[in-house]
């Protein structure tokens, strides 16, 4: 288990839950960051603050703050064989 805010930009993972509940983790969920939901992390600021993600087919901002909230199982990169 990680957070969303130790992601490296390119790194999918699996939303499983959050750190702790309230507004901020009610807004998250209406922005689609629900468990279950498979995420990737896009790309950081230059300040690492925001983070873009793409939920689904949507692409959203949120602080590193907020992302810290969000518990995430990562996904291992796909070994090439070649």
């Amino acid at each position: 288990m990680d957070r969303l805010d130790k992601l490296s930009a390119g790194q999918s993972a699996t939303i499983i839950g959050f750190e702790k509940d309230g507004n901020v983790t009610r807004r998250l969920m209406e922005l689609g960051l629900v468990p279950g939901k498979k995420i990737t992390l896009v790309r950081q600021a230059p300040l690492r603050d925001p983070v873009q993600l793409k939920v689904g087919s949507s692409r959203l901002f949120i602080r590193k703050a907020e992302a810290s909230l969000v518990q995430v199982e990562t996904e291992e990169p796909a070994v090439d064989l070649k």
